[in-house]
């Protein structure tokens, strides 16, 4: 089926659309007024991403694409449809409307559109997956692992700190990737960290990652002057692509889990810590979770563990 098939050409054939009323030039107006409000970078590449895949539906073959205005909500419909059709689960599909919600919200407040027709839509609902964590133990054989560097790594002390952190402070990789040595408090070991909408917080980290983080930075070599924590093999700023690709790395080699990435370091440090008697509260704070109820799935995840000893350890059951 050709890809713009849902959306008949015709329907745009009798609006004429100025340079700066087509759909690219919203979307781009959209993009930089998303980085004024100082979006995270991470955002800005999902949004761009989103809305481009939807101008790219709505633009007919060997013509120009609409304006915002003269996309209805039973267009936003087909191109749902074609979503589906194209086998994206309900998570992705979820990102993709919130995207193009916000981006139809924007319009309104500078009179572009009079109705946000994205928010007319059903939202697809998410199938209700407990993340899954790795235990305490399974955790500590692999950071071991790293520290007596059995794979035989250069890079051994920088890894270790980077492993060191997302366990033992539970932070996001793109927080991780975005930590300065000047967000780094040794003496009293806080980290500042920059979240989800640029809102910064404060997270402690234990002994074992005070002390990676020093064997790390007795052999970090920048290049040039380099305000970044962490540095790929060039001496410039280590992305997230590259953190992930270095956890998964020692995951297979050492834990035979490939499907191992950073964001299993973060669940793993919320369910142990609930684990071993931490409040909610307190998780959330550690989290950067605006809501409880985000946390709160951790609950789920100690309670599902929980019943697993149950039925291996009492007689009964």
């Amino acid at each position: 089926m050709p890809r713009f098939a849902a959306v008949p050409k015709r329907r745009w054939t009798n609006i004429s659309v100025s340079m700066s009323d087509s759909l690219a030039a919203q979307i781009e107006s959209y993009l930089d007024a998303l980085r004024r409000e100082n979006a995270s970078a991470h955002t800005l590449r999902n949004y761009r991403s989103d809305l481009e895949q939807l101008l790219r539906y709505f633009t007919p073959p060997e013509s120009a694409p609409p304006a915002a205005a003269a996309i209805t909500v039973l267009d936003l419909r087909e191109w749902l449809g074609h979503l589906h059709r194209e086998e994206l689960g309900a998570v992705s599909i979820r990102r993709k409307l919130a995207s193009v919600r916000s981006f139809f919200a924007h319009l309104m407040r500078e009179g572009a559109v009079t109705l946000n027709v994205a928010k007319l839509l059903r939202t697809p609902k998410a199938p209700k997956k407990l993340p899954r964590v790795m235990t305490a133990e399974q955790t500590g054989n692999l950071l071991n692992g790293i520290e007596a560097n059995q794979l035989g790594r250069e890079q051994m002390p920088r890894d270790l700190a980077i492993f060191e952190f997302l366990y033992g402070s539970g932070i996001r990789v793109s927080e991780l990737a975005g930590l300065n040595l000047e967000d780094i408090d040794s003496s009293d070991r806080w980290l500042l960290v920059r979240g989800k909408g640029r809102k910064e917080r404060q997270v402690p980290f234990g002994s074992k990652a005070a002390s990676a983080l020093e064997r790390y930075l007795a052999v970090r070599k920048p290049k040039g002057i380099q305000k970044a924590l962490f540095l790929n093999h060039l001496g410039t700023r280590l992305t997230t692509r590259g953190i992930s690709n270095i956890v998964k790395f020692y995951a297979t080699a050492l834990s035979g889990d490939s499907s191992l990435h950073p964001h299993s370091l973060r669940h793993a440090f919320a369910t142990h810590l609930l684990s071993d008697g931490a409040d909610l509260r307190s998780i959330q704070e550690l989290l950067g979770h605006a809501s409880l109820s985000t946390t709160q799935k951790y609950t789920q995840v100690s309670l599902t563990e929980l019943m697993a000893v149950y039925d291996r350890s009492h007689p009964k059951a």
